[in-house]
């Protein structure tokens, strides 16, 4: 039962971020999106894993493996679709 909470949050919270991961690519744009805070997002997400493989809990390993994909390929369109400076 323990699991089955953790894997439901653990959905919950990785599933948030579909919609950000759509909209930057599908407008090619993440302008408003802090470089800063997915650096950080993408550090923390890796040390979930870590500490999740340590502890041996298969909710957090999955749960912030999905998240650092989807963290990623934010993180991936903001450093991609920067606009020009003129």
């Amino acid at each position: 039962m323990t699991q089955a909470i953790g894997f439901i949050a653990a959905a919950c919270t990785t599933l948030a971020f579909v919609p950000q991961v759509v909209h930057v690519w599908r407008t090619r744009s993440a302008q408003d999106i802090s470089l800063a805070m997915y650096l950080i997002l993408v550090t923390g997400m890796l040390m979930w894993i870590v500490y999740g493989a340590r502890i041996h809990s298969l909710p957090l390993v999955v749960a912030n493996g999905v998240t650092l994909v989807l963290a990623g390929a934010v993180l991936v369109g903001k450093l991609r679709f920067k606009r020009p400076t003129a």
